[in-house]
């Protein structure tokens, strides 16, 4: 669906935040005299008629009799489209899109690498974003990553570096090369069960021309196994991580003690990127040189310094217990204190339990709304890794003080989303920044969004 077949129809917008509003300036471009209606919160009820003066809003969710009034919904993504409101709705004939679809179909001449995956799709595209900016190419970086497609309509680029979330790879309009990182549970929420997760995450496989996945991850590639044009990474005869060194083959190309973000994960995210800059044309070699320049993303294992004899990491955006694994594995060899819990939406930490049980230089403290469950699990296993429970954030960090030994390193990385104590992820890493003692406002945001 094009924004100019709006034209004529009752139109409603449902959220008002940077989505919500690049739609809406998106549409008023292009048809400045269609009335449009905005549900938001009633919180955000004054700025958003401050923002539109033509604007009907309505603060509060919509429900499906709201909805049914309208001939087409566009919908932020972190509303789910599994609401009841929304399936009776469509069942009714409204018809819901969102601004990525809309970007979709005003852009059918970009050039498009689409990263999704469970961890590690936005370091990936600001990876290849950073890369193919190495090569002179002139590249946009967009998406999920922070910045709306919409906000970029009608603005050119060689390259379009589009990270997309599990509620956007269904939005997605034919593209030239899709990435999936990884694949794990997460977003039960908003998906309903995990089978519709991995089912909606992987309608990227059916938008994307050619697909390039994560060759280690057994179930990926037999859930991909169909795609007539499948490439792999982290596979032997093309970009891998072997012998501390990011590989093409066989041959060493960008030693991984060079690499500013720490981790094997980290350096397959670089397979990731260089493979797909290859893929779509691009002299990854030339490029790799570049890794070692690129400026770490904020809230994902960022080390943020020493403090009070300690070394702090702030991996804020762990939000599944994997991604907290992934993180553990990246700082082995070092005296550990992990802080992990948040807001629990029913994830299964077993093997989480099975895979700490026996490691040794930790320690272990739960806190947030799950916290008390994984430390139930982790006692029910007998493990003799030291164990504290406590209600808050700031509770943990003032136990990581007292437990961690001096040179020893503080990581946050929770594996569990933020709702229970924070607005999102980024608040909740600033604030663990702030509670430790280091300034918050340092704690900056994503460099190279845009286009460049």
């Amino acid at each position: 669906m094009r924004i100019a077949e709006l034209a004529g129809q009752r139109v409603a917008i449902w959220g008002f935040g940077r989505e919500g509003r690049a739609a809406i300036h998106a549409v008023r471009k292009r048809l400045p005299d269609l009335s449009l209606a905005l549900y938001c919160s009633a919180t955000e009820a004054s700025e958003a008629q401050a923002f539109d003066t033509t604007l009907r809003v309505y603060p509060h969710e919509p429900d499906a009799v709201a909805l049914s009034a309208y001939d087409i919904v566009i919908k932020s993504p972190g509303i789910s489209a599994y609401k009841p409101a929304v399936v009776i709705a469509q069942a009714q004939g409204t018809r819901f899109t969102s601004g990525t679809a809309l970007w979709f179909a005003e852009s059918p001449q970009a050039r498009v690498v689409a990263v999704t995956g469970t961890k590690g799709k936005s370091t990936t595209a600001a990876l290849l974003a950073h890369l193919a900016r190495a090569l002179g190419v002139r590249t946009a970086l967009a998406g999920n990553i922070g910045l709306p497609l919409l906000e970029l309509l009608d603005q050119q680029a060689e390259l379009w570096a589009i990270e997309l979330s599990s509620f956007q790879t269904g939005e997605a309009g034919p593209l030239e090369l899709g990435v999936i990182t990884s694949l794990y549970e997460e977003h039960l929420d908003w998906h309903g069960s995990r089978e519709r997760y991995v089912a909606d995450k992987l309608k990227l496989v059916e938008a994307a021309h050619r697909l390039l996945v994560h060759g280690e991850q057994a179930s990926l590639l037999e859930k991909t196994a169909h795609h007539a044009h499948r490439l792999l990474f982290g596979q032997p005869e093309g970009w891998h991580v072997a012998d501390g060194f990011i590989r093409r083959g066989a041959s060493d190309v960008f030693a991984l003690d060079r690499l500013v973000v720490p981790g094997v994960h980290n350096a397959l995210n670089a397979c990731a990127a260089l493979a797909a800059l290859e893929t779509m044309g691009y002299d990854a070699v030339a490029a790799a040189s570049a890794l070692a320049s690129f400026r770490p993303l904020p809230h994902r294992l960022q080390p943020l310094g020493e403090h009070d004899g300690l070394q702090w990491f702030n991996d804020s955006i762990s939000t599944t217990p994997e991604a907290t694994l992934a993180a553990l594995e990246s700082l082995h060899g070092r005296e550990v204190t992990v802080i992990v819990g948040g807001h629990d939406r029913g994830l299964d930490w077993a093997h989480f339990v099975d895979a700490v049980t026996s490691r040794t230089a930790l320690r272990i403290i739960t806190q947030g709304a799950n916290g008390p469950r994984i430390a139930v699990a982790l006692r029910a296993s007998k493990s003799a890794v030291p164990l504290g429970d406590v209600d808050t954030l700031a509770d943990a960090i003032e136990m990581a003080r007292i437990v961690t030994p001096e040179g020893g390193t503080v990581l946050l990385s929770p594996g569990a989303p933020s709702f229970d104590q924070f607005h999102d992820y980024a608040e909740r890493g600033r604030r663990f920044a702030g509670m430790i003692g280091f300034d918050e406002s340092q704690i900056s945001g994503i460099a190279g969004m845009g286009i460049a």
